[in-house]
């Protein structure tokens, strides 16, 4: 079905991602996990398959690529398309439609397939996924899990032979992750070609028939899933790589020092507009925990973040600080938030002029003392999006530390990390924690959850 004959890539003007020397086949029918540390290759072999290198993504490539035989640098995008569809990690990047009904005809539009077929098509996808509830909404109303149900709906409908799935499980909770799951034990049962660039594992123990392990662009390991079921745990730490056994989170509460709570949340209840989300929260906070915080996707925690932080009005209850009430203004001086994608919060055109940016009496030495403290000091002069996604959060944090912030939320901080890199964010965590900060995490990651949390507070 898919073959890699001596294929090799590198980007142009970068190393990162870059694959050389690839020789391997996939059998029609087979499930493959694509695994190893970020930033190993597992996203351009991907690209590679459904044609986005070298149409979209330029570099040098070497060896050939073929599907059924047929080389695919002989293929126009539209024919590559009829045999493969992609599932990307953030599904708002391939939407085309405000609603959920045009999302998932809109491949069979451009295909000129008749609207009755196209209709019928709908139908029959929203039955087998169980996703009918979802017709008819706006895109916009969806939470992420429900998005993603939409970004595999929209390739399902297609129905193709060879499906690339890329970190499809980076921003699912528990429950999406088991739906995700069974979507994937459906597509094995129509003899469906699946190819899987994850981290997390835990889900397609049972899925997955080989587990390619890529190290530096090369293609180290090829394990079966006994094999790689078997591996010991100090096998996989050094491999970089993530638990395949899930289990419950469980706070660590002996982690926290004992001090007087100085946050206290009390009947808060939260939402947009006059539509309330969540109500009767009440919880208090001391300097230096670290503070899970899960639930469904859709559930509020984004909702309560931003209320925290003071970027939304609650519709009722109080915000305390050290047994004072604070209106929004206050909190947004107190608090920060490190977003999921932290590339919408650097603004500068250097690191050091990110610790400084926006700030109305910035201090150049506790700047100097952040980006020393975070190991950022060798990157000063160097842009933010030149960095790594660890080193642009880094960065986020020094703006906190320089802004004297005391309350720090991170949303969703691992989402398609690798074990080291996950290590290092909890690292940095236990790090700021420490430093007398009260931290919320926002997380469906179990492994963080177990590495640094306190406490869990669970939203429903």
């Amino acid at each position: 079905m898919i073959q890699f004959k001596n294929v090799s890539f590198t980007y142009e003007g970068s190393e990162d991602g870059k694959v050389k020397g690839l020789d391997f086949t996939v059998g029609t029918g087979e499930c493959i996990l694509l695994t190893g540390r970020s930033g190993c290759g597992k996203t351009t072999i991907t690209r590679l398959i459904n044609g986005l290198i070298p149409e979209f993504f330029s570099g040098e490539l070497k060896g050939k690529v073929l599907i059924d035989g047929e080389d695919l640098a002989d293929k126009q995008l539209y024919e590559i398309a009829d045999k493969v569809g992609s599932v990307f990690q953030n599904p708002k990047t391939q939407f085309f439609n405000t609603d959920t009904d045009g999302e998932i005809a809109f491949g069979m539009e451009n295909k000129g397939i008749p609207r009755e077929e196209m209709e019928q098509r709908v139908e029959k996808t929203a039955g087998e996924l169980k996703i009918g509830p979802l017709l008819g909404r706006s895109i916009f109303s969806l939470s992420g899990g429900e998005k993603q149900k939409i970004a595999f709906a929209s390739v399902y409908a297609m129905n193709p032979d060879i499906y690339l799935l890329d970190e499809p499980s980076s921003n699912l909770d528990t429950e999406a992750v088991e739906d995700l799951r069974k979507y994937i034990e459906l597509l094995k049962k129509q003899g469906k070609t699946i190819l899987i660039a994850e981290h997390r594992l835990y889900y397609l123990r049972d899925l997955a028939d080989r587990i390619f392990y890529l190290e530096k662009g090369e293609l180290r390991h090829i394990w079966a899933k006994e094999e790689f079921l078997g591996l010991s745990m100090a096998e996989r730490k050094a491999a970089g790589l993530r638990t395949p056994e899930y289990r419950e989170a469980r706070a660590d509460t002996g982690k926290a020092e004992k001090t007087v709570p100085v946050l206290e949340i009390s009947d808060l209840s939260i939402g947009y507009g006059k539509k309330e989300v969540l109500s009767h929260i009440n919880f208090k906070a001391a300097k230096g925990e670290i503070i899970a915080v899960t639930g469904r996707n859709g559930v509020g925690k984004s909702t309560f973040s931003r209320t925290l932080c003071g970027l939304q009005k609650p519709l009722g209850g109080e915000i305390l600080w050290e047994g004072s009430a604070e209106k929004e203004k206050e909190r947004l001086k107190r608090t920060y938030m490190v977003m999921q994608d932290v590339n919408y919060q650097l603004f500068a055109d250097s690191v050091e002029h990110e610790c400084c940016f926006g700030i109305r009496k910035p201090d150049p030495v506790q700047a100097e003392k952040a980006l020393k403290d975070l190991g950022l000091s060798e990157y000063r002069d160097r842009h933010p999006n030149t960095l790594s996604g660890g080193q642009k959060q880094r960065i986020a944090v020094a703006v906190s530390m320089v802004c004297k912030k005391e309350i720090l939320i991170f949303d969703e901080p691992t989402s398609g990390l690798d074990y080291e890199s996950m290590c290092a964010v909890s690292g940095l965590m236990k790090m700021l924690a420490k430093l007398g900060k009260i931290i919320f995490v926002v997380t469906h990651d179990f492994e963080l959850i177990e590495q640094v949390s306190t406490r869990i507070l669970r939203l429903e």
